[in-house]
C-alpha cells in the first residue's frame, strides 16, 4: 500500500507519480533555465546588487508557481475523493505516526485507519505535509485496503519530493468506501 498522487484518476489507481516526477523535471528544468536567463542577462555594466535583486525575483516567482502547483494538487485530491461513490467521512477514524525523513529527503508517516462499520472497507486517505510555518508543501493520497470491521490497518503515505526541515503530516480528509 503506496501513497499514490491525487491525479491518479481515482484512490486505487496508480500512475501519478511517474506523472508528478515528470512534472517535477520539468519544473527544475524550467527553475534551471530560468535562472540560467536572469544570470545571463546580467551584463558587465549589473552590479552585484542588481544581479542579486534579478535571481530574487526569479526565485521569488518559481517559489510562487510552486506553491501554486501544491495548491493545484489539493484541489485534485479533494476531487478524487469527492468522486469515491458511497463514501463516507471517517477523518476522525484515521490517523498518522511521526514523520520520518529518508535518506532521499522525502518525508513518510504511517497511515491507520481504524474501521468502525460492520463490512470490511477501504479507505482514501489525504495527507497534507506542512512545515513549521503551517505552510502547505505536499499532498498525497494513501489507501488503506480491505480493512475488516472493528480492526485497524496501516499504510505508507510518503511525500512526492523532498522536504526540508520537519514537516508535520496531517489528514485532511478520509472516505471509507
Amino acid at each position: 500500500m503506496t501513497a499514490r498522487g491525487p491525479g491518479a484518476g481515482g484512490p486505487r489507481a496508480g500512475g501519478t507519480t511517474a506523472r508528478r516526477r515528470g512534472r517535477r523535471a520539468a519544473g527544475g528544468a524550467a527553475l534551471a533555465l530560468g535562472l540560467s536567463a536572469v544570470l545571463a542577462g546580467c551584463s558587465d555594466y549589473d552590479s552585484p546588487s542588481d544581479t542579486a535583486r534579478k535571481a530574487e525575483s526569479a526565485v521569488g516567482s518559481i517559489a510562487s508557481q510552486a506553491s501554486e502547483a501544491v495548491e493545484s494538487a489539493t484541489a485534485e485530491a479533494g476531487r478524487r475523493l469527492d468522486d469515491i461513490q458511497g463514501g463516507v467521512d471517517v477523518k476522525n477514524d484515521v490517523t498518522t505516526g511521526p514523520p520520518v525523513t529518508e535518506s532521499d529527503g522525502r518525508v513518510r508517516t504511517e497511515v491507520t485507519a481504524r474501521n468502525t462499520d460492520d463490512s470490511t472497507r477501504s479507505f482514501a486517505v489525504q495527507v497534507d505535509f506542512r512545515d513549521a510555518d503551517g505552510q502547505l508543501v505536499d499532498t498525497v493520497i494513501v489507501t488503506v485496503d480491505h480493512v475488516q470491521p472493528g480492526h485497524s490497518a496501516t499504510a505508507t503515505a510518503r511525500s512526492t519530493h523532498d522536504l526540508s526541515g520537519t514537516p508535520r503530516p496531517e489528514v485532511t480528509r478520509a472516505v471509507r468506501y
